[in-house]
């Protein structure tokens, strides 16, 4: 059964991050805001994944200074959905 979740990311350009999962298997990613070429590569590679596959690509992704990125956000997203699936 398709869930969508939605999460607003914390210290990054982007202000949300909604997800349409299947199975664990990613359907669809859309990032509202952040670098929208980045944002639409990296939600692209992740159509048809398993969420753990793309957590473990992900995780710990900075961003110039900052301690995160849109991509380790996306991590972080990923995550807190298995905890509430």
């Amino acid at each position: 059964m398709e869930k969508i979740f939605k999460y607003q990311p914390k210290g990054v350009c982007s202000s949300e991050m909604i997800f349409k999962i299947d199975n664990d298997i990613i359907k669809n990613v859309e990032i509202i805001g952040g670098c929208p070429g980045n944002s639409q590569g990296v939600a692209k590679l992740c159509v048809g994944r398993n969420i753990d596959e793309i957590i473990s690509i992900l995780k710990n992704i900075k961003c110039r200074n900052k301690p995160t990125s849109c991509p380790d956000q996306l991590a972080v997203a990923l995550e807190q959905y298995k905890l509430i699936k």
